[in-house]
């Protein structure tokens, strides 16, 4: 439920160990989190970045190799690059947002490179700017958050919301998990960059990816589009965390007694994979690969082969079991809806960036490899943060010594239970519902209803538990009503969406129905809605990039 349908607690910042005052909050460290700080430093405001794990390391992109979706300002190039995926996606991207993405990541990956990145040389000597090593790209990051003058809270997942009496969001409370010091940040306008959610189903950099952002932004009213299109699943051998995926284009898929699995390396073999496993193992060999691509591969992806170097396995010659680990919103386009070019919310004083927000408006219904979501995580984060620092500007002086109201509910506020919930069957009981390919890779209104049967009596049992019993636990309770929650808004929206489009297919409506060409926006939280709304008319002209 929103604050203004709960008995919200008045904010006491004497009550907390580390109180900050800024412009603006950034809830997040991976790339949309920075580059919000920075695009918020950029415009003269006071900038706090509070981090769930260490700014630089934790998150997706940091311990791994990201393509780039960038694209020289060609006409020709940036046509052909817009159109590689609109139909795969459904249509329901907008050439507008597509130019203005493929824009500012020309633009940004040019201050990457001034800044120091370090691009790789071809043999002309000319870099190559189409991919980032995740190490690289996020300890440069963090460097340039530092100076720009943000100041970062590592290990400071931040808990909930803060809103002054008009329901504007103004801030945000949480705690150090290595001091389990309480924290409370008052802020004129706060991002949230929290990526996407992944359900802790192991892909790598992926079990802090928990939903935690959409859920606070829901608590305070915030719509949520595209949440049907959740069902991203990475495929990686099965005694690995690792789901890049590219390098299975050379790839040749057995079943245990060695037969080759016909289809299962096609551009459609993901369905085939899932099918098969559903009842069997499935095993994975790269050897299509010659030796020039597989010296290729080592160099553009090392932590791929950390897993198999460790156990004595030769991918190219030996068959390994492989998986598909659910990557949800990570991978998926779903997120905070966003109602203009800064990245708001439609709630006042929020902003969102990053796998937080939908990426349909670049993506339409499918996405998966890194490109896309690094542009879009760039882009929108320097887009958010700007947002974030013009709405600042806007808020008279008289904001510092508004009242605040805690908006957090479920597993810190709400219930009058006598104890509280167990944060890990929480999850386990959502990853029951989530995880099966059967439910979720391809969807059925029997399976679906059947799911959302239990997790909607699941969320009212957390709503009536006693809130976590320590700061610690907190942060577990939160995540795991995050997932909950999740799983709701996309398991209603798919149910909405009657047809297969993107990612999202629906076994009862193999087709695609050109009367269903709209999103779909969700939100709430005891009573999940979901409507439609048109996707919005945009000539394909460039609407520029920020300075």
């Amino acid at each position: 439920m929103s604050v203004a349908g709960q008995q919200a607690r008045k904010v006491d910042d004497a009550s907390v160990g580390a109180r900050y005052d800024v412009d603006v909050l950034v809830i997040g460290g991976g790339p949309a989190g920075t580059w919000a700080a920075i695009g918020a430093a950029a415009r003269g405001a006071r900038v706090v970045l509070a981090d769930k794990g260490y700014c630089g390391t934790s998150g997706a992109t940091a311990p791994a190799g990201t393509a780039l979706w960038y694209v020289a300002p060609d006409g020709e190039a940036r046509s052909r690059a817009k159109a590689s995926r609109f139909a795969m996606g459904g249509a329901l991207a907008e050439h507008a947002w597509m130019d203005r993405v493929l824009e500012q990541t020309w633009v940004n990956v040019q201050q990457l490179a001034e800044w120091g990145y370090p691009f790789p040389v071809d043999q002309d000597g000319e870099q190559r700017r189409t991919s980032l090593q995740g190490p690289d790209y996020m300890r440069l990051m963090r460097k340039r958050v530092k100076e720009a003058g943000a100041k970062i809270l590592d290990h400071s997942p931040a808990l909930e919301l803060l809103v002054d009496a008009s329901g504007a969001v103004a801030g945000a409370a949480g705690v150090n998990r290595q001091t389990s010091e309480r924290w409370i940040a008052r802020a004129r306008a706060v991002v949230i960059a929290t990526g996407g959610c992944a359900f802790q189903s192991r892909a790598l950099g992926c079990n802090v990816l928990t939903g935690d952002g959409q859920l606070m932004a829901a608590e305070v009213g915030a719509e949520l589009s595209g949440m049907e299109f959740s069902n991203a699943y990475g495929l990686g051998p099965a005694f690995s965390s690792v789901t890049k995926s590219l390098f299975y284009n050379w790839a040749t898929f057995y079943d245990a007694d060695g037969v080759k699995i016909e289809g299962a390396g096609s551009s459609h073999g993901r369905g085939i994979i899932a099918r098969e496993l559903q009842t069997r193992p499935v095993f994975g060999c790269i050897d299509k690969a010659d030796a020039q691509i597989r010296a290729w591969m080592r160099t553009a992806q090392p932590n791929f082969f950390v897993p198999f170097d460790r156990l004595g396995i030769d991918p190219f010659t030996q068959h390994f079991p492989v998986t598909l680990r659910l990557e949800g919103t990570v991978r998926g386009t779903g997120g905070l809806h966003l109602l203009d070019e800064q990245c708001a919310t439609s709630v006042e004083g929020l902003y969102a960036a990053g796998d937080a927000a939908t990426r349909e408006l670049i993506c339409g219904g499918f996405t998966g490899g890194g490109s896309h979501n690094a542009a879009w995580a760039m882009s929108s984060g320097l887009w958010a943060g700007a947002g974030a620092a013009g709405h600042a500007r806007q808020v008279t002086g008289a904001a510092r010594a508004r009242s605040l109201r805690h908006a957090g509910g479920v597993g810190l506020h709400d219930g009058g239970g006598s104890s509280s919930y167990d944060s890990q069957s929480v999850v386990q009981a959502v990853q029951a519902e989530v995880f099966p390919y059967e439910r979720n890779w391809t969807r059925s209104a029997d399976l679906l209803d059947d799911s959302l049967q239990r997790l909607d009596e699941l969320w009212l049992k957390l709503r009536a538990s006693a809130p976590a019993r320590d700061v610690q636990e907190a942060v577990r309770a939160r995540e795991a009503a995050a997932m909950v929650a999740t799983s709701r808004w996309m398991y209603r929206s798919a149910l909405q969406r009657t047809e297969t489009r993107g990612m999202h297919r629906r076994q009862e409506y193999q087709a695609l129905d050109d009367g269903q060409h709209h999103r779909l926006l969700s939100g709430g939280l005891d009573e999940v809605w979901v409507r439609k709304t048109p996707v919005a008319a945009s000539p394909a002209v460039a609407m520029g990039a920020a300075a």
